[in-house]
């Protein structure tokens, strides 16, 4: 009978630890999805979005050859689309140059470039390595403090929720030009779960990028 009794009295403590799996389990997910119903409002079509002085565009994989990745191009190409129709007046283009032979806001500039954006209305920031970076970034280097942000449907809440909680007032442009391989589809959106899990602790700690340095003032502000 004394077993029995041990036995029984064990059970609310193991409920309760599978009611704590369960809730970690389930957090990542509940959290996705209350961050994209959050920043739906902020994301714009093109033609909506108020006049503002910067666009900031969120790097992405480059090639070996030099192209732009599908949705780097599309990126860019959204950025440039942006620029022309005199809704903003300068490209922050943020990404990775973490190596002497990767260079992100070089690519990005270039082709910019070459599609008829002036020098004066381009920024590289070559310490974008991933999306807290930029936001950091844009906000202690650059001193931007409202800004379009130009990246996938996919990682525009994000973004946005990083940017908002380092106190740039943003709206969202969807960089989504054509169909992209499913695959690629399905390996950034699984990845954009856990992501969006270190973007909360990112923003709780807020620690400098993991590269600075001197204030940049961008020329118009």
């Amino acid at each position: 009978m004394k077993k029995r009794h041990k036995q029984t009295r064990r059970w609310p403590g193991c409920l309760l630890l599978l009611i704590a799996a369960a809730g970690l389990v389930a957090f990542p997910f509940v959290w996705r999805d209350w961050i994209h119903q959050r920043y739906a409002p902020a994301i714009l079509p093109a033609g909506d979005v108020p006049p503002e002085r910067v666009a900031i565009v969120f790097g992405a994989a480059v090639y070996a050859d030099g192209r732009l990745s599908a949705m780097l191009r599309d990126r860019v190409e959204t950025a440039i689309q942006l620029y022309e129709a005199g809704r903003v007046d300068r490209l922050l283009m943020s990404g990775d140059n973490s190596s002497d032979d990767y260079n992100e806001p070089a690519r990005m500039i270039a082709y910019a470039q070459a599609r008829g954006v002036p020098p004066e209305a381009l920024q590289p920031d070559y310490g974008g390595r991933r999306t807290y970076d930029t936001c950091y970034r844009a906000r202690h280097i650059f001193g931007v403090e409202s800004a379009v942000l130009v990246t996938q449907a996919f990682h525009l809440p994000r973004a946005l929720f990083t940017c908002g909680e380092l106190g740039i007032a943003a709206v969202g442009v969807a960089a989504d030009m054509r169909p992209y391989h499913p695959f690629s589809v399905a390996r950034v959106e699984n990845r954009e779960i856990a992501a969006l899990v270190r973007a909360l602790w990112d923003v709780v700690w807020k620690q400098p990028a993991d590269v600075m340095g001197e204030p940049i003032r961008l020329s118009g502000s």
